[in-house]
């Protein structure tokens, strides 16, 4: 249980501290749009199927928005809540083991025992002999 709140708390703080570093990687800086980056590549095309200009509450515009100043304190609750949900459930995952051993050199007379099991049949699908 311990695990699952760990992980919850890094999923929120990861959530939260990716976004502004995503967002600067990708061209939305607080000094405008970076040249040549994938935010002025979005701007372009933005600007080309609207006659020229960057319509207000467009995608590209309020990812600008957020690069230049950041998300409101909703908004951060709300990424840090989905963020410790992810969380939790990647901390709540189970290791599953290998299927099957290393395949060294075995010494002689070791022998595996084989743990397949031959598929059972539905009930009633026997053929019954008269």
């Amino acid at each position: 249980m311990m695990k699952r709140a760990a992980a919850a708390v890094i999923g929120g703080v990861v959530a939260v501290g990716a976004v502004p570093a995503v967002l600067s990687m990708a061209g939305f800086t607080g000094a405008g749009i970076a040249a040549s980056s994938l935010a002025a590549k979005m701007m372009s095309a933005a600007a080309i199927a609207n006659g020229g200009g960057v319509p207000a509450g467009s995608l590209v515009a309020t990812l600008q928005s957020v690069g230049a100043a950041g998300l409101s304190t909703s908004s951060n609750i709300l990424l840090a809540s989905t963020g410790s949900v992810f969380g939790a459930l990647l901390g709540n995952l189970k290791k599953v083991p290998p299927s099957s051993p290393s395949a060294g050199p075995r010494a002689k007379g070791d022998q595996e025992k084989s743990q397949v099991q031959p598929a059972k049949l539905p009930l009633g699908s026997e053929k019954r002999v008269k």
